[in-house]
């Protein structure tokens, strides 16, 4: 048997409330929070003395969820600056469909959301962006024009 569904998207993140409140604004619903550690942590990470926080939150439907992850041990690995483009190897962006991507980039901005670059019209079809989010992450949204 194949993959049944995918269940996250996991996310490293340095401040947990700061991610929490960005994504709870774009309209994703906190389902819950809890600390892992212990033997199961680490065998499942490949980690040593793994500590985290972890927040889980998803999409209205209930379909999609995100798993932010706080570690307290071991220290998060800065592995350079959280400003590349989109087009570095393994850079990780998570898109959503939003009914009104204007007005939705206005809410994120005081949660520090930054555009790559500027709205876009794809013909009749869809208005898209990318925008920086919490810890450098690349969001996507995309408004399907009626």
């Amino acid at each position: 048997m194949g993959v049944q569904r995918m269940d996250n998207v996991g996310i490293v993140v340095e401040d947990m409330e700061a991610a929490i409140a960005f994504f709870v604004e774009l309209g994703m619903e906190l389902e819950g929070r809890t600390e892992v550690e212990g033997p199961v942590a680490d065998r499942c990470t490949g980690l040593d003395g793994v500590h985290c926080d972890i927040a889980m939150v998803r999409t209205p439907d209930g379909h999609s969820r995100l798993e932010l992850a706080r570690y307290r041990s071991p220290a998060v690995i800065d592995d350079g600056p959280r400003d590349r483009p989109h087009n570095v190897l393994g850079t990780h962006r998570v898109m959503f469909a939003v009914d009104d991507l204007e007005a939705t980039v206005a809410r994120l901005r005081p949660h520090g959301a930054e555009l790559l670059g500027s709205i876009a019209r794809y013909e009749d079809s869809y208005l898209l962006c990318y925008l920086r989010g919490p810890a450098g992450i690349i969001v996507g949204l995309a408004e399907q024009l009626r």
